[in-house]
């Protein structure tokens, strides 16, 4: 049991990293993507809930959650779903770099920090104060590489940044919750809002509400985008935080990025800038002193990680 955590922990990075390589893959629209992503998730994880309580008998919990930590799930969701929406847009743009937009939008511990400190009056230690300036020092090196690239490359990277911005408010609204609500009943809650806000941002946008392209195809990577990053990576990472120090929370949130860069590389031959590079090394490099000063002063922070 005591190597257990730490390979769920590994799996499910490896897992989580593949999620932009399905979005690259897919021929829909992003909301559409974000929208079957989290439709799929959200009945899997109701058919776990539904086992728990009908075949194994246990209490059902879902029912039992408080009206008003109800609303601040659905308002949680609505933030999650503009979270996705944003991303995956920015991985949509022609020429943005995976590696450029999973920094990006990987840096919300950067933006928890600042948020914390200025809104909750929670000071900031040393490493969540060097983190926070080198952090800040990689976005804006990133941006400048990729806007010396290209001009519509900077607007990727500001819709990338954007969505980091919302995981930030996603995990300050959602961590006290996540204390008094199950792991499943939260992700159900959230996932299924998130559904309903991404189904209204499909119809205010016109994006298609049905699959674009080969169907088979794109129904098979939504599922894969639903199974592997969303449940498997993230329910065996929110699982082995019970049992992981804090140092090894903090690692494993760099381990995205650098793991879709690789695997970008690989399969999708792209390999970034010096500029990028240099940028992305000082950003992780800050997202990694964040997050461990973060952890060391309100392990909770990190509790409730299952965005991306």
């Amino acid at each position: 049991m005591r190597g257990a955590p730490y390979a769920a922990i590994a799996l499910a990075v490896v897992s989580v990293s593949f999620a932009s390589i399905f979005i690259t893959w897919s021929t829909s629209p992003p909301i559409t993507i974000a929208l079957y992503r989290l439709a799929i998730a959200t009945l899997i994880i109701g058919a776990a809930i539904f086992v728990r309580s009908g075949v194994l008998r246990r209490t059902n919990t879902l029912l039992r959650i408080p009206r008003r930590d109800a609303a601040i799930m659905g308002l949680i969701g609505g933030i999650l779903a503009t979270h996705f929406a944003l991303w995956i847009s920015s991985l949509k743009v022609e020429g943005e770099s995976i590696a450029s937009s999973v920094v990006l939008v990987t840096s919300h511990p950067l933006m928890v920090g600042l948020l914390s400190h200025y809104v909750l009056r929670e000071r900031l230690n040393r490493w969540m104060a060097v983190g926070i300036v080198l952090g800040f020092a990689g976005v804006v090196s990133i941006a400048l590489a990729d806007y010396g690239f290209a001009g519509s490359l900077l607007y990727a990277d500001i819709l990338a940044f954007s969505g980091g911005v919302m995981a930030g408010f996603y995990f300050l609204l959602g961590r006290r919750v996540r204390q008094r609500v199950a792991l499943l009943d939260y992700a159900f809650v959230v996932y299924a809002s998130a559904t309903a806000v991404l189904f209204v941002y499909a119809l205010a946008f016109g994006s298609s509400l049905a699959p674009v392209g080969d169907v088979p195809r794109e129904l098979l990577l939504f599922a894969a985008l639903a199974v592997v990053p969303q449940i498997g990576g993230h329910t065996l990472y929110n699982w082995s935080l019970r049992w992981v120090t804090a140092p090894v929370v903090s690692l494993s949130l760099v381990g995205e990025p650098v793991g879709s860069s690789l695997l970008a590389w690989v399969l999708l031959t792209q390999v970034p800038t010096v500029g990028v590079a240099v940028g992305a090394g000082l950003a992780l490099l800050g997202i990694y002193l964040t997050a461990f000063g973060q952890s060391s002063r309100a392990p909770e922070i990190l509790a409730t990680r299952d965005v991306e």
